[in-house]
């Protein structure tokens, strides 16, 4: 798992705009005539509407997508009781998640009340605005009174994460677990460790799925829950056993087939895990630290099936893999309630979804060429982008069975298609990418690292694994920045160039680049000298093994720190020029344009060489290049050099690549627009294709429209890739934000990765 520290968090909090959400309109907003038809007196109309007719909100506001999460900040995370003003970060980062798993709009509530019934009596009085309720982080037993009285005087679903979340994805991890184990789970004896909220909700979701009463040993921070004590609520004493002989936790777990851990980390020995029955299976779910670490656990028994909260070990039990889609599905169909039908649906859905063929965008993130079901993989990855198409529509389909539903969906292939179109599935590219890098990270030499944020980018990659940096520069100037910037960049190698320590390093390395350039105006003396400048000690580094790629460019202009690669490093093998590519990240995916940087007006042949290194440069992020030769024409509808050069490059693509998905001339909006593609040019081999990569006529074109894009469009830019290199080799926008860096050095991970 990263590291986290605590400046970056607040950084992240409160960087721009403070928060982590915002509302935006949905409705053209820019006339008077929008204006007044969106307030007065326009507004007048769908207001009695629905005074006329209830249900005709859902079709006039925003309420069938809206989701209130709601808390008192009496129970969060693992920070206790404090207070509902506290609590408002986590609420509003889990209407984040809301919105990038599963498309919903959330409002955060925080509600000053301790009390059940000034709590319940103020979510009754805003629930007409909402068309679900998620209760978080509100503390046992209070919070099992607040959902019953809830669920009974709304109809709207609404549900206490906390409680059922943990419980539906253990559950589905359960039922997989024990299949693998090959044990049947009503006869799994099971321990849990942890008598909250969750724990309880989790006894009784393991009961509805098979396991047996009087099979579950449960404790708290007292011992044993038994009917011989008279300190147990009602919650509680569902679950207390009449065993006199069980005390302790080491006792419990003697022989046990399953260990739940709801409770707190290393309070879980070796010992314990080996007296556990044959094939033991043990979900240690505290966060951040289980209850017992997962190396200590795995070394203790070879036949363990283990699960932990944290994402760098195999079999995360996350909420996400949950509540948004349980929502989505619950909000599609006009849910009164989430039932109990509905959570099974769920846990059925996700259980089964860990026996499919995994994508080969989640084996990419994992760096893995078949994840396939098995100890090591009994619950979906978080990043799987069939959840929502998987357990949204199980969810929906519960809700009409159980009689809870108000609107039924009857095409369920146009409402799968509408799940994916609505969350843009592939806009969570770099997000996949780091998970790959983190697999497999590389050695990232930095060439500018007397600069703040190179070494604010290089602590981040480092925390998250994502890349081994090499800091280039002055080693005083650098520990200064780190000092002066409370950084902490532990035992990272800094290398000063100019130092008599590197001497022997600088001259082996001039020698290199002496038998390189001896017959382009280079002397010995200035190959050697020439190497206490980082841009050429940092290339000679990735070129003789010593680092695995290079990130340049931050402080210079584009071409200073390219000159020196194109002379150590070169063009890859097959190529005749290198071009510069951006990923341009969007709601409806990314899109790859090329050349943005590097070819001022490239002839037709040239276009035709970026586009097969853009091509081939999309392929290694697993997606199909389905491309675009732009102009300002139309398949001949004008006439000029650009749109000439455009329809010969067309051509000699159709020739010379028949596999390629490929066409043009055309303009931006033709390329675009499926529609408006098809309506006017049917024969076109891009119709239905959905373009996904932009070839442009001129560097000029291509660095405009990025810009443009990047400023105004609300995209995010990833680049400029430099493309066609030997190695890797990728240089920044100069001024490049931290955020941008790090982006960049995830590319050249997977850069070098791929090269192996």
């Amino acid at each position: 798992m990263a590291k986290l520290r605590k400046q970056d968090a607040l950084d992240y909090h409160s960087m721009g705009r403070p928060g982590k959400i915002e509302v935006i309109p949905t409705k053209p907003h820019s006339t008077q005539r929008d204006l007044s038809l969106a307030y007065s007196p326009g507004v007048a109309e769908p207001c009695l509407e629905i005074e006329k007719n209830p249900e005709d909100v859902y079709k006039y506001t925003a309420k069938g997508n809206l989701v209130a999460v709601i808390s008192n900040g009496t129970a969060v995370l693992g920070l206790g009781n404090i207070g509902a003003l506290a609590s408002k970060p986590v609420m509003e980062g889990k209407g984040l998640l809301f919105k990038i798993f599963a498309d919903i709009d959330v409002f955060d509530i925080e509600v000053d009340a301790s009390d059940i019934d000034t709590f319940v009596q103020t979510v009754k009085a805003i629930s007409p605005t909402f068309g679900g309720i998620n209760l978080e982080d509100i503390k046992a037993p209070e919070c099992f009174e607040i959902e019953r009285r809830l669920k009974e005087e709304l109809n709207i679903p609404l549900m206490h994460d906390d409680q059922h979340g943990t419980a539906i994805i253990s559950s589905a991890a359960m039922l997989n677990a024990c299949e693998v184990a090959n044990k049947k789970i009503e006869k799994v004896k099971i321990v849990i460790n942890g008598a909250g909220a969750a724990a309880i909700s989790c006894a009784r979701l393991y009961m509805a799925v098979g396991a047996k009463k009087d099979n579950i040993i449960m404790l708290d921070s007292k011992g044993v829950l038994s009917v011989y004590r008279e300190d147990l609520d009602e919650q509680k004493k569902q679950f207390a056993t009449t065993n006199k002989t069980i005390k302790t936790l080491a006792e419990a777990m003697k022989d046990a087939d399953v260990f739940v851990g709801l409770s707190k980390g290393n309070i879980v020995d070796e010992k314990m895990i080996q007296s556990m029955a044959k094939r033991p299976i043990v979900f240690a779910l505290a966060n951040p630290d289980p209850e017992i670490p997962y190396d200590l656990a795995m070394a203790a028994r070879k036949d363990i099936i283990m699960a932990t909260g944290r994402s760098d070990n195999p079999n995360q039990v996350n909420n996400v893999l949950g509540f948004p889609f349980i929502f989505r599905g619950a909000l599609d169909v006009r849910a009164t309630q989430i039932n109990e039908a509905m959570k099974l649906a769920a846990v059925y859905a996700i259980a089964n979804l860990a026996k499919e063929p995994v994508p080969e965008t989640v084996n990419l993130a994992y760096n893995s060429k078949n994840i396939t079901f098995g100890p090591e993989y009994i619950i979906p990855k978080p990043i799987d982008p069939r959840l929502i198409f998987t357990v949204a529509p199980a969810v929906a389909k519960a809700a009409m069975e159980s009689g809870v539903a108000q609107r039924n969906i009857t095409n369920w292939e146009a409402y799968t298609q509408e799940l994916i179109n609505r969350l843009g599935l592939d806009n969570k590219l770099i997000r996949d990418l780091a998970n790959k890098a983190k697999q497999n990270p590389k050695r990232v030499v930095f060439a500018e690292a007397d600069h703040y944020k190179i070494l604010k980018a290089a602590q981040q990659v480092a925390d998250e694994g994502i890349a081994k940096p090499i800091l280039l520069g002055d080693e005083e100037k650098i520990r200064k920045l780190i000092a002066d910037n409370n950084l902490d960049l532990g035992d990272i190698p800094i290398i000063d160039t100019r130092s008599p320590q590197e001497e022997d390093r600088r001259n082996s390395f001039g020698d290199l680049f002496f038998q390189k350039r001896k017959r382009r105006g280079f002397t010995l003396f200035e190959a050697r000298k020439i190497m206490r400048e980082r841009n050429h000690f940092g290339a000679m580094m990735v070129e003789t093994g010593a680092a695995d790629a290079m990130i340049s460019g931050l402080t210079r202009k584009y071409s200073d720190p390219i000159k020196p690669a194109l002379q150590i490093i070169g063009v890859q093998e097959g190529s005749k020029r290198v071009a510069g590519m951006y990923i341009i990240n969007t709601k409806q995916g990314p899109f790859f344009f090329a050349d943005c940087t590097m070819n001022v007006n490239p002839t037709a042949q040239e276009i035709v060489d970026i586009a097969v290194l853009t091509a081939n440069s999309v392929k290694q992020f697993n997606i199909i290049p389905r491309i675009a030769l732009l102009s300002y024409s139309n398949f001949g509808s004008a006439e000029g050099d650009i749109p000439h050069k455009m329809r010969e490059a067309t051509d000699m693509l159709h020739t010379n690549y028949p596999g390629m998905i490929v066409d043009g001339e055309m303009q931006a909006n033709f390329a675009l627009n499926n529609d408006l593609l098809k309506e006017q040019f049917p024969f076109s081999d891009l119709v239905d294709k959905k373009v996904n990569t932009l070839i442009f006529p001129t560097l000029a074109a291509g660095n405009i429209a990025y810009k443009l894009i990047q400023e105004m469009g609300g995209a995010e830019a990833i680049g400029p890739i430099l493309i066609g290199m030997k190695k890797p080799v990728h240089i920044v926008q100069l001024g490049s934000s931290v955020r941008e860096i790090v982006n960049m050095v995830t590319i050249a991970v997977i850069d070098a990765q791929a090269r192996k």
